[in-house]
């Protein structure tokens, strides 16, 4: 593995490659690094592909800008069309995850000259929690946080989760981590008022201690580093701007709401992720009748939100098989 800092003239942005070939452009959400896909750059360099994977703007050793509206899907499809200008290549499939998903997704709308395949994991085409509905996603938000705690609207105030947070970044991780995995519980939130509730407050202590079968105490304390690797301040700034910035990158894109995907897309989701759940099967049949080719949508058994990590070698498999299903006549 290849450690790169690329200067896009807007941020500095750190990826790692792998390999020689057409080019794979992995991009994480939250919470992630370029580490989260350690298992999957070996596999895909090893299949005759250059794997490239971000610490995308906000995270690990990339810029980390304040402005929430820097974590615009426009601002993000540039550093991604930086990437494929600083290894001269043309055109790129895109994975991502979570808030990776979304920016896949939005990149296979308009950039669609330059990305030749996506395979968005854990966030279905146009959900309306991603910001899929015809009103602002902070309205939807209020709504759902008008009867309980909910986590997109507790973002949604600028320093609030920051501040609570800080000197807790271990634990903040970890509980994430644990909740969104096939063996947390995330949506017990439902039991917790808005008022005077912190995420830290609904999440619960994992009922297992590191090390866990996907995720080692290593791999743990290597994303605490990265995330602390800006000071505590700005250890969090990625994500909680990303829940922010839902409202601008829905005004951003109502020029092309609902329109259909053209280009190939795999979808992979985890059977436990919560994502998953609190979507329902709507987002699923919405994504089958929008996007004309879907090679395939699998749910991972055993998988949470995590697939990339906690199945790694059935996702790997499903990539290549896609990557291959590129080069070959459909």
């Amino acid at each position: 593995m290849q450690a790169h800092d690329l200067d896009t003239g807007e941020i500095t942005l750190h990826l790692v490659s792998e390999g020689t070939g057409p080019l794979v452009v992995m991009c994480h959400g939250y919470p992630g690094l370029w580490y989260s896909w350690r298992h999957q750059l070996p596999a895909i360099a090893n299949a005759g592909y250059r794997a490239v994977a971000l610490d995308m703007r906000g995270y690990g050793r990339s810029s980390r800008p304040l402005a929430s509206e820097a974590y615009g899907l426009d601002h993000l499809s540039r550093d991604v069309l930086a990437v494929l200008d600083y290894f001269d290549e043309e055109t790129a499939v895109v994975i991502g995850h979570d808030f990776g998903a979304n920016l896949a997704w939005y990149m296979a709308n308009y950039h669609s000259d330059r990305i030749r395949a996506v395979a968005p994991l854990c966030v279905p085409y146009e959900m309306e929690l991603a910001g899929g509905c015809d009103v602002p996603p902070s309205e939807l938000y209020a709504a759902i946080a008008s009867q309980h705690f909910f986590h997109m609207h507790y973002y949604q105030v600028a320093g609030v989760a920051e501040a609570h947070c800080r000197g807790r970044e271990e634990e903040l991780l970890r509980k994430l981590f644990w909740a969104l995995s096939a063996d947390g519980e995330l949506l017990s939130w439902e039991n917790f008022p808005s008022e005077g509730t912190h995420y830290l407050d609904v999440l619960a202590e994992p009922a297992q201690s590191l090390p866990w079968p996907w995720l080692t105490r290593d791999d743990m304390d290597y994303y605490v580093g990265e995330y602390l690797a800006a000071g505590p301040e700005l250890a969090f700034i990625g994500g909680a701007n990303s829940y922010r910035a839902m409202d601008y990158n829905w005004q951003l894109t109502r020029d092309r709401a609902h329109a259909e995907i053209e280009i190939p897309v795999l979808f992979v989701g985890g059977e436990e992720d919560p994502t998953i759940k609190l979507a329902g099967e709507a987002p699923l049949e919405h994504m089958r009748a929008k996007v004309r080719d879907l090679r395939a949508l699998e749910l991972l058994p055993g998988a949470g939100h995590f697939v990339q990590q906690e199945q790694p070698e059935a996702l790997n498999r499903l990539l290549l098989d896609f990557l291959a299903s590129l080069a070959a006549p459909v």
